[in-house]
């Protein structure tokens, strides 16, 4: 038989010990709870487009989950924007990868070039949109990535691209009408500038064999590519243009 002393012990014990396992946790707004000691977000439930799902979301194949930016709604001089009038963030980091792309022919799998925490900067017209765990999301392709870079910001010294994407500045000249108006010189042409210098180069495509196939261009070389080949991108406030290196005509 136990004595008063040691049953208070037994149950002082078990108490303390309810105690620690509670505080061991605390739950967090997204879904799940939150370990004081590691702080890493253990999910009780993911909902997609509102709908509680088992397990996460995985993407399969080379696609990629991205949770977007926010999109911008007011202007730096104040002015709220609303509905069409927000600019839309084609922007964000990276949740999860799948496995990459299997060449049809050699089996082999071309690896995913980002890792989750990268950010990356897609097309204006890429991706599907989705809501999960009430946040928007994108689920794109690898080759939908026009520029990736580590970090809170996009600076071009964070900013590097993928596969045979090559960044080039292009600079746009201005040319003066007869009346003395100010134009750029695309506008007077009714096309987008083509010509521009090399200051990011991609590390090349994957050929069937898994080996990258050579770039025969470098970083300060100026280049000619094709016309509207380019998706713009803005870093900082100097607008650069994404080419693929088979839309180059000619190096100088």
């Amino acid at each position: 038989m136990f004595d008063e002393s040691m049953r208070r012990t037994i149950l002082l014990s078990a108490a303390l010990s309810v105690v620690v396992n509670v505080n061991a946790f605390t739950t967090s707004p997204i879904f799940g709870i939150k370990t004081k000691t590691t702080g890493i977000i253990q999910p009780l439930a993911a909902t997609l487009e509102g709908r509680v799902i088992e397990g996460e979301l995985v993407p399969i194949n080379n696609f990629i989950l991205v949770k977007k930016t926010p999109d911008v709604d007011q202007t730096e001089g104040g002015i709220v924007l609303t509905g069409k009038s927000k600019i839309k963030k084609t922007e964000g980091t990276v949740v999860s990868t799948g496995p990459g792309k299997t060449h049809q022919e050699s089996g082999i799998i071309f690896e995913i070039p980002v890792v989750p925490g990268d950010g990356v900067v897609f097309g204006q017209y890429d991706g599907t949109e989705l809501e999960y765990n009430d946040e928007k999301h994108t689920l794109i392709r690898d080759d939908d990535i026009l520029v990736k870079y580590t970090g809170s910001e996009l600076t071009i010294e964070s900013a590097d691209v993928t596969s045979d994407n090559i960044l080039v500045y292009v600079e746009k000249k201005e040319e003066e009408t007869s009346g003395g108006l100010l134009i750029a010189s695309s506008s007077s042409k009714g096309g987008k500038p083509s010509t521009g210098e090399v200051v990011k180069v991609g590390p090349g495509r994957m050929a069937s064999n898994g080996e990258l196939m050579d770039m025969d261009i470098s970083v300060g070389d100026m280049v000619k590519f094709r016309d509207f080949a380019g998706n713009e991108v803005k870093i900082g406030d100097k607008e650069y243009a994404v080419v693929r290196f088979t839309d180059l005509l000619a190096k100088f």
